[in-house]
């Protein structure tokens, strides 16, 4: 009873507050086309694993994403994916047609699929699409439209259906809906009924079951709209919202939060509802979807929201800090400025100005209503500001009151840019405008805006701000430089221009700011501050200690202290919540915003509304600057490039770090990383390092993959981190791999080369033993050499004593020669001599006829005739001729014995080649007898006729 009081009170809460409205702010939306993550048109169920990396069943197989990469591993079959799951082993089951199984890291950490077809009887072997995919008590149920496999970890067991149409667990109790037999409840390993299906509408189809209390679910259908089940009991949930829901065509829901469901349809998209039933908020083709028919959703850890849809992959940046605020559902208008006034908040844009009622506080983006346009703004609306507790509007068409019924002109002679109480004194008695022309002063008070009461008129004001302690009225030019305007007590006006001259370094993009009561002047030269004493703008030492930046276009001040600011067409703040200012950036806008034209304004840390292209951007910078999810940062790919690519990692592990040889072929390594922050994919920078070959990390980027080409043989490790623009920085994500050397570096070419070595050593000392053998004989025939030639040096020298001592011997030979030849023709001439004494002494004695001169003349012949004076010569002469001829006469007596003494003689006359006569009176002999005895003398010897006597006589030596 008390449960169905609670509902009727819910349905009458919910009947009295008609169908809602929706927040003024919108998460981004990201659309992913087929084209873009390369797979099916349609997903039909979505999981994500402890690592953050999502996986969708598509068409074509199981899609994953981690953020930055699509890949797709499709099944053996190549059909169609319906259902993901994950279980706590890390493996990632799946169903498809005829086909289930899962995948799980192979040893190079891609996924592989292993089918489990087989664990099934062989006649359940054949079967449609496996729906849904349910672990519950440590078992895995697989959902086809007449089979559930229960798998309990070694074996499968079926059970049969007439039609299973549904199956998902909640609150830790597993429901199937069977066509036949109703709702059922698994328990005991029983399925028992819960609601049979006689108590079932008609056509009764569940989509969802989802826990709303400690004792009820909410159940969602296809047609028959939304159900509380309270035990055995079924009750409709409806509201006017819901019952419009019902009639899209509920295909899915899930929980967005404590107090929020998303029901997803077929027809229109997703809506978001409250317990009331109220619709807070809707995602359709008009706030940006790709197409209403959603098949899938999910909710990743960090409340981001997945929509698989029937065409395309749509996210949602559900719970981010960072929403848009449109003032239309076309989404025009490019945002100008924006004001929080008694309760409404009011946008003026490119269009007109627009309100909407905002009552509470908290984050605004997530209040509900619509905005409306205010009457009489149509066109451009420039400036929104507050004097004596007035809304005033700078217009195109000039300066207007905003009023409960719509805008009224207070001056519209021309375009106003803004609007400043003039004075320390509030209310203040006069108002500072600036416009298109100059600078005007009116007349204020708490009762509205008076006339005008002075003018400066000069350049257009559109960058104004007032000191207001010394009446300084401040005009920037950006284009002409800065203007100083004063009023005397009279209120004239005094105009003073600074440029260069002046302190500026360049009159540039000038830009005027009133920032923590100083006078900041920004340029392309820097940010300056203004000096009284000197007159002059000086650099501004205050912020130069904070940052160096150039060219600022805005600066603003918030609540906290904090500066708001707008660089190179990046929004940034200085934080000044911590120890020491630091500075962060907001990538969600980067070329976002309206150049030239840029608004930030700051309501409190909860609420910053910044003008952009498209309507407004609504930052909770509170919730901004609070961590988030633990960073991960994942090695998606490793693949070594050579002749073809090779994938060494696939990006899944096994709990080991992964480690991978490379051929030297391979030397080059393109990685591939990510960190699955899907909300802050423009806030992760990354920074890697490769150990054994850079000198230091990587400089933060937004590059999510690098390459190292031809790196040498060694051992490395790759090293990657990643970090949010607001410091959270991951953990390390590591790869090592070791570049084998080349082949001819490798350890059986060492071996080869050792043996090589070996054998080149033995080669090496048999060469050099056989070197030393031939340098051996070349230096014992180089010996033998020297010695042949000393030996011929030492035969020359002998033949040259030879020929010497020949020469000399033949000086001597002719000397003796001589000698002999003397001798023998002193001889000759002796015996010519005795030869004519003894016939003149013969002629005398014929004359002289007497006795005793006959005795004395024979006397002297017998002298003169005794030979033993002559042998005595001959023997002196026979020995002398021997010395000189070699013995020859010894010789020729030993060969010829026979020969006698005056055949002796005979020879060695005829060896000294005298001639017949000579030898004749040698021989004292007739020519006559000579000639006889030299034919003699050629018998003994046994001379043949042609042989010459006195070369025989030459050749003639002794033995």
């Amino acid at each position: 009873m008390r449960f169905h009081r609670f509902l009727l009170l819910l349905v009458l809460l919910a009947a009295s507050s008609a169908s809602g409205q929706h927040t003024i702010g919108l998460p981004d939306i990201l659309n992913y086309t087929k084209d873009g993550y390369k797979a099916g048109t349609q997903s039909w169920d979505i999981r994500q694993d402890a690592r953050g990396v999502l996986y969708f069943a598509n068409n074509e197989g199981l899609l994953t994403f981690d953020g930055h990469y699509w890949k797709t591993y499709p099944l053996p079959n190549r059909t169609i994916v319906r259902s993901v799951a994950i279980g706590r082993d890390g493996r990632i089951y799946v169903g498809g047609q005829d086909e289930f199984g899962y995948f799980a890291p192979g040893p190079n950490g891609a996924l592989r699929y292993h089918s489990m077809k087989a664990l099934l009887p062989a006649r359940d072997r054949s079967f449609a699409d496996v729906w849904d995919i349910v672990f519950h008590e440590k078992q895995l149920f697989f959902r086809t439209s007449q089979r559930l496999f229960q798998f309990n970890g070694d074996q499968v067991t079926v059970t049969y259906g007439a039609d299973w149409r549904y199956l998902d667990t909640c609150g830790g109790a597993l429901i199937a809906q069977d066509n036949e037999r109703g709702l059922l409840r698994f328990r005991n390993g029983l399925w028992e009924p819960v609601v049979r299906p006689g108590s079932l509408p008609r056509n009764f189809l569940v989509t969802a079951i989802l826990p709303w209390s400690r004792d009820s679910m909410l159940l969602t259908t296809f047609r028959q709209g939304s159900f509380f089940l309270s035990g055995d009991r079924l009750l409709p949930f409806e509201t006017p919202a819901l019952r419009e829901i019902a009639g899209k065509l509920i295909y899915t829901a899930t929980v967005a939060d404590p107090d929020h469901f998303l029901l997803a349809t077929t027809l229109d998209g997703a809506y978001i509802v409250d317990r009331r039933g109220i619709v807070t908020q809707r995602f359709t083709r008009s706030e940006g979807l790709q197409n209403n028919n959603i098949l899938s959703v999910f909710f990743d850890r960090e409340k981001n929201l997945w929509l698989a849809l029937d065409n395309g992959i749509d996210f949602v940046a559900y719970d981010s800090p960072v929403r848009h605020i449109y003032t239309s559902p076309q989404n025009e208008g490019s945002g100008y400025t924006s004001l929080l006034y008694r309760d409404h908040l009011y946008i003026g844009t490119s269009n007109g100005l627009y309100t909407v009622p905002l009552e509470g506080g908290g984050d605004l983006s997530y209040r509900q209503g619509t905005f409306s346009p205010v009457p009489g703004t149509r066109g451009q609306v420039w400036n929104l500001s507050e004097v004596n507790g007035r809304l005033l509007m700078g217009h195109h068409e000039g300066a207007f009151g905003v009023e409960p019924g719509g805008a009224k002109p207070i001056d519209n002679s021309f375009g106003y840019w803004a609007f400043l109480p003039y004075g320390n004194v509030l209310p203040a008695g006069l108002m500072v405008t600036g416009n298109y022309y100059g600078v005007r002063l009116f007349h204020s008070s708490a009762n509205g805006i008076g006339k005008e009461a002075a003018t400066a008129p000069f350049e257009s004001s559109r960058f104004i701000t007032v000191d207001n302690n010394d009446g300084t009225i401040w005009v920037a030019h950006p284009y002409k430089g800065i203007y100083k305007v004063r009023f005397d007590g009279s209120l004239k006006p005094s105009i003073r221009r600074y440029a260069t001259g002046d302190g500026l370094f360049t009159i540039n993009n000038n830009y005027i700011f009133k920032v923590r009561n100083r006078i900041v002047a920004t340029t392309e030269g820097g940010i300056y501050e203004y000096d009284a004493p000197s007159d002059r703008f000086l650099p501004s030492k205050y912020f130069k200690g904070i940052f160096d930046h150039a060219n600022i276009r805005l600066m603003r001040e918030d609540s906290e202290g904090n500066i708001w600011f707008v660089h190179d067409k990046q929004v940034g703040v200085i934080d000044f919540s911590a120890d020491k200012p630091r500075i962060l950036y907001i990538p969600e806008l980067t070329n976002k915003l309206v150049n030239g034209f840029e608004h930030i304004y700051p309501i409190n840390p909860q609420n910053i509304l910044i003008g952009a292209e498209k309507g407004f951007v609504h930052i909770n910078f509170e919730k901004y600057k609070r961590p988030g999810a633990l960073l991960q940062v994942q090695i998606r790919d490793v693949r070594a490039i050579g002749p073809s690519d090779s994938l060494l990692f696939g990006g899944y592990t096994n709990g080991a770090t992964p480690r991978a040889e490379v051929a030297n072929a391979f030397n080059t390594l393109h990685f591939a990383f990510s960190a699955t922050a899907y909300g802050l994919q423009k806030n992760v920078e990354y920074s890697y390092y490769l150990k054994g070959y850079d000198k230091a990390w990587s400089e933060w980027s937004g590059k999510v993959e690098k390459e190292y080409p031809y790196l040498p043989a060694g051992t490395y490790t790759f090293q990657v981190r990643a970090r949010t623009t607001l410091g959270t920085a991951s953990e390390m994500s590591t790869f090592t791999f070791t570049v084998l050397p080349p082949w001819y570096r490798s350890g059986w070419a060492y071996a080869v080369y050792a043996a090589l070595l070996v054998a080149g050593g033995l080669w090496l000392v048999r060469w050099q033993r056989r070197k030393f053998a031939r340098q051996q004989q070349r230096h014992e025939e180089e010996q033998r050499r020297l010695l042949y030639l000393h030996q011929l040096e030492l035969e020359k020298t002998e033949k040259e004593i030879m020929r010497l001592n020949n020469e000399k011997l033949e000086a001597e030979i002719e000397h003796k020669n001589t000698e002999l030849a003397s001798s023998a023709m002193h001889l000759v001439q002796k015996g010519e001599l005795i030869g004519r004494l003894r016939e003149e002494l013969t002629r005398i004695k014929k004359k002289i006829d007497t006795d005793v001169a006959d005795a004395e003349f024979r006397k002297i012949i017998r002298i003169l005739n005794e030979e033993d004076k002559v042998n005595e010569d001959w023997d002196h002469f026979a020995h002398h001729f021997d010395k000189v001829h070699g013995n020859f006469l010894t010789a020729l007596k030993k060969q010829y014995p026979t020969l006698t003494p005056n055949e002796l003689k005979l020879s060695a006359y005829l060896r000294m080649n005298l001639s017949s006569k000579e030898v004749a009176q040698l021989m004292n002999i007739s020519v006559r007898g000579v000639e006889i005895s030299r034919y003699r003398l050629r018998k003994k010897l046994q001379l043949p006729t042609e042989t010459n006597l006195f070369e025989f006589l030459i050749a003639v030596h002794p033995n």
